[in-house]
């Protein structure tokens, strides 16, 4: 096991840009295969619940300088605990949510990095924005201080062709371009969390800046 993850790290970091940061997604993946792939070279891991994800942080805890990034759905009784595990969080799809996360950022005395996550396509089972309900939460947003609001989130929705997956991953870049043409104070553009493993090379063609791979580095799970 630990060959094959070493050998599809290093496959994958091949053939991506240096300027596009490789996450790897370790839900249902056991503590043991995440130190496979520190080993090769990995430091950026992304859950989608919080409570495996924080026994893995116990017992990685010797891992120092793991980035954990939250990729999944938040509920909003979660965030507390969210802010307090990851510096990273990805999913980030509604004003309230951002609100609290806010709030408790202020009283914890952190500052997590974020992405709004954006629905460029009409998709009941993906959260997130629509464009027109971002564009018009911007001034809301801009206020919540506390965060560091980095870029945008996007998963297309599925049995899109090929060519209709890079057109959402191009309309999502034009999109981070056009909110970072309003100078906006606190809202950075600067990063594009998109593409996954069936998908991540039309993403970075389009100009991901951070990939979230699984699948394709720890096979199939349940």
């Amino acid at each position: 096991m630990t060959s094959s993850i070493n050998e599809r790290i290093t496959t994958i970091r091949a053939s991506l840009p240096p300027s596009v940061r490789l996450i790897a997604v370790s839900k249902q993946v056991p503590t043991e295969v995440i130190r496979s792939a520190y080993n090769a070279g990995i430091r950026d891991f992304g859950e989608n619940r919080i409570q495996e994800a924080a026994s893995k942080q116990t017992e990685l805890q010797d891992l120092s300088d793991i980035t954990w990034h939250f990729i999944g759905h938040l509920q909003s009784n979660k965030a507390k605990k969210a802010i307090e595990l990851f510096p990273w969080i990805h999913s980030v799809d509604n004003l309230k949510l951002a609100q609290r996360l806010n709030q408790l950022a202020q009283d914890l005395g952190v500052s997590p990095q974020v992405c709004l996550q954006v629905k460029i396509l009409a998709d009941s089972n993906k959260s997130g924005w629509s464009v027109s309900e971002l564009l018009a939460d911007l001034p809301a947003l801009n206020q919540c201080k506390f965060l560091q609001i980095q870029g945008l989130m996007t998963i297309p929705p599925l049995a899109l062709s090929n060519t209709e997956i890079l057109s959402v991953f191009n309309s999502t870049r034009k999109l981070a371009k056009e909110i970072q043409e309003q100078s906006w104070s606190h809202l950075k553009m600067e990063q594009l969390s998109m593409g996954m493993s069936g998908d991540y090379q039309l993403a970075v063609q389009a100009g991901a800046t951070m990939v979230r791979l699984g699948t394709i580095l720890f096979g199939d799970r349940t």
